[in-house]
């Protein structure tokens, strides 16, 4: 009996086309299986510019082609990325051009760890290589803000704790509320609009980014990308104070400065009036201090430099020169009267010797000086007159007038010349 394939001619045969046979495969995996789980690992992931994720889903014996089309991959709150476990939902198909099984994935979530959980794990990683978290890209926080924006729910107790803490610290600094939704569909593109018209509020120095706690769902739109990179390009700096205390957003960890609760992010920003106030007195004390050491030494150089101004000014010159003419003057009184009285002591004994020598002195003792009438000649002999000659006599009382009349005798004594 032969084995081989019945001929052409056979009746009652069914021949399929290739496109049928596929067809028809398809619809058998539809109709046997439906929608699958699957569990595997994440290999040999492309990303084309279609946007649409090609990869193998693969386990230690097995591998089937998945694809994850872009309107599916865009609702996912993470990256898939090779060697991740997941779990993918989708039905069983076959790529007809080329006959090979695929699983076309609807949905997808890692195993082991929640989507949200590691799609806040990627995007900070991402971040963090990106330097946005980096501390030295921060900036400080204005000591005394002018305005200060607030980025919230207006009906959530955030905006409540914000308020309360804010009018107990400086209650003359105002809030300008941007209000945005906080969660649920869209709040992320909100948030992002609300932070922009809060800076971009004249009086604006800092923004409040604030709400309270939740699951990490919640907080699903304080983990974006995009209010990420918002918060990291807004002009003012951001005081971030999401949740509670233990609660970590990506929006945290962006912010100039990160507060654990809103209340925190507000007494962050809003200064203290009491501190204020005692810093305010302790840096009065100081500045007065300060000034009165300043008028201090400013008052002991003034006293210098007027002094020594007062040294060189042509007053006090010309008073220097008056005391030293002054002095001069009595030195030179003192010197003349010395002078004088000595010229007088002098004078005194050259007076007495020339008393002593005086001819004056001579007539005082009785004798007389005989000078000729007609000449004014001294006689001093006889010989020096004759008779009837007129002679003038000096005593020393006076003067007698008196004629000779007789012949002139000569002494007998020798006479001194």
């Amino acid at each position: 009996m032969s084995s081989s394939p019945p001929g052409p001619a056979a009746q009652g045969r069914r021949i399929w086309t290739v496109t049928e046979l596929a067809a028809e495969v398809c619809f058998l995996l539809d109709d046997a299986l439906g929608r699958v789980w699957l569990v595997g690992e994440v290999s040999n992931l492309r990303r084309p510019a279609s946007g649409h994720l090609y990869f193998t889903l693969k386990d230690d014996s097995a591998q089937l082609r998945a694809v994850l089309f872009r309107s599916d991959a865009e609702r996912l709150p993470f990256d898939p990325e090779d060697g991740l476990q997941v779990l993918a939902f989708g039905e069983l198909t076959l790529w007809e051009p080329r006959g090979d099984l695929q699983v076309r994935v609807r949905h997808l979530e890692p195993r082991g760890r929640g989507a949200l959980q590691l799609a806040f794990e990627q995007l900070r990683a991402r971040l963090e290589g990106e330097g946005l978290f980096d501390p030295a890209r921060k900036r400080p926080l204005p000591e005394f803000p002018r305005a200060v924006g607030v980025v919230t729910s207006p009906h959530g107790a955030a905006l409540r704790d914000v308020i309360r803490v804010a009018a107990g610290r400086c209650p003359c600094i105002p809030l300008v509320l941007a209000p945005a939704r906080v969660q649920g569909s869209g709040a992320a593109r909100e948030l992002v609009a609300a932070l922009a018209r809060a800076a971009a509020w004249p009086q604006v120095d800092v923004v409040l980014l604030v709400r309270g706690g939740g699951s990490l769902e919640d907080l699903l739109a304080f983990n974006s990308e995009e209010l990420a990179r918002a918060v990291a390009a807004c002009p003012v700096p951001v005081v971030a104070g999401v949740g509670h205390e233990i609660d970590v957003s990506i929006a945290d960890l962006v912010a100039d400065v990160r507060a654990p609760t809103p209340s925190a992010a507000a007494a962050r920003a809003v200064p203290d009036r009491t501190a204020l106030g005692m810093r305010l007195g302790r840096d009065a004390r100081r500045l007065r201090t300060a000034l009165d050491g300043v008028l201090g030494r400013g008052r002991v150089r003034f006293g210098a430099a007027r002094d020594s101004l007062r040294r060189v000014s042509p007053r006090a010159r010309l008073e220097t020169r008056r005391g030293r003419l002054r002095a001069a003057e009595r030195a030179l009184q003192r010197a003349g009267a010395s002078l004088l009285e000595r010229r007088r002591a002098r004078f005194g004994v050259l007076t007495g010797r020339l008393d002593s020598l005086s001819p004056l002195a001579v007539l005082g003792r009785g004798f007389a000086i005989v000078r000729r009438s007609a000449d004014g000649a001294i006689v001093r002999a006889p010989d020096d007159v004759t008779p009837g000659a007129g002679l003038r006599i000096r005593l020393a009382a006076g003067e007698l007038d008196a004629t000779v009349d007789g012949s002139p005798r000569r002494d007998a004594r020798p006479q001194r010349r």
